[in-house]
C-alpha cells in the first residue's frame, strides 16, 4: 500500500483563536497510521484572519484523508477543513 499526502486549509473559528494553540491541538488530533508533514504554516486571508496550511501524510485506501477530516473538525477552535492538494507519495 502506497502513501498520499494531502495539502489542508484549516480555518479558524476567528480572528482571535489562538494559533500556536490550535496547531499543538492539531498535532494532537492526527489519527493513528497519519502523520502531520513538515511545519504548519499560517497564511493570511483577510482582515487579520490566517488560516493554516497542514501537509498530512496518509495510506492509499479509500477514505483515505476522512478520519483526519474528522479529528481535526473535533478539534476546538478550527472552523472549516479544506483538502487543497492530494496526490500519491
Amino acid at each position: 500500500m502506497g502513501e498520499v499526502a494531502a495539502k489542508m486549509k484549516i480555518m479558524p473559528s476567528d480572528v482571535e483563536t489562538d494559533l500556536g494553540k490550535l496547531k499543538e491541538q492539531l498535532r494532537a488530533a492526527v489519527p493513528e497510521g497519519s502523520e502531520i508533514y513538515g511545519e504548519i504554516v499560517e497564511e493570511p486571508v483577510a482582515f487579520g484572519l490566517k488560516a493554516l496550511i497542514v501537509t498530512v501524510i496518509v495510506g492509499d485506501q479509500e477514505g483515505g484523508t476522512e478520519a483526519v477530516e474528522e479529528a481535526f473538525a473535533k478539534v476546538e477552535g478550527a472552523e472549516n477543513i479544506q483538502i487543497l492538494e492530494l496526490g500519491r507519495l
